[in-house]
């Protein structure tokens, strides 16, 4: 077993391309704590060639130029796995998306990729209760985000159940509303508990 077998940092990026191969969402991963590309734990761990942070996709000119390369190879079809050295993609196409992970060529294991794909593309299901398409998806981006953090974070897998991420990203916020106490609101509670009282020494 080599030490890239080891890794925990597996995912490179998380993208969704639309019909025209332009980007809608778009999620580049570097471990944290890394001053520069190819150093810290990547390289430690042996992550490899084509795996996150290990350079080669920093700048947004090299991410479009990426892109732009992910899209030529949905567009000749030939499935949904696709090997562009270093890296390997896993596509899965909806409607009129195009939902693309990525990771190292080397040392990806491809069914840890495809369901983690498939984790985020039926949580964005759910979320958006069924009606994936880009104008739906522009308009529950901040949605689909939290779910792809709630999926991957700094190239780690953090979840594959589907359910659990939808459930984590919609799940309510705690009611915030101020309870203002005040004269009044003391004297409804005493009233209301005197009046328990009494009732419960008539019962006696």
């Amino acid at each position: 077993m080599t030490l890239s077998n080891l890794s925990l940092y597996t995912v490179t990026a998380l993208l969704i391309l639309d019909t025209e191969g332009q980007r809608v969402l778009a999620k580049y991963y570097n471990p944290p704590h890394q001053s520069t590309p190819s150093t810290g734990i990547v390289n430690d761990l042996g992550v490899g060639q084509g795996g996150p942070g290990m350079g080669g996709l920093i700048s947004l000119k090299e991410q479009k130029a990426f892109e732009k390369s992910v899209f030529e190879k949905i567009r000749r079809g030939g499935g949904e796995i696709h090997p562009l050295p270093p890296h390997l993609i896993i596509t899965r196409t909806i409607v009129d998306l195009h939902f693309i992970i990525v990771g190292p060529l080397s040392s990806s294991n491809e069914l840890m990729l495809n369901q983690t794909l498939s984790a985020f593309t039926d949580s964005v299901h759910l979320l958006l209760r069924g009606q994936i398409e880009k104008r739906n998806v522009l308009e529950g981006l901040d949605l689909v985000l939290l779910a792809a953090d709630e999926t991957v974070d700094d190239g780690v897998i953090l979840e594959t159940d589907a359910a659990a991420i939808a459930a984590r990203v919609s799940r309510p916020k705690a009611d915030t509303t101020d309870i203002v106490i005040n004269e009044q609101t003391l004297m409804n509670a005493y009233t209301s508990f005197r009046d328990k009282v009494s009732q419960r020494i008539q019962q006696l």
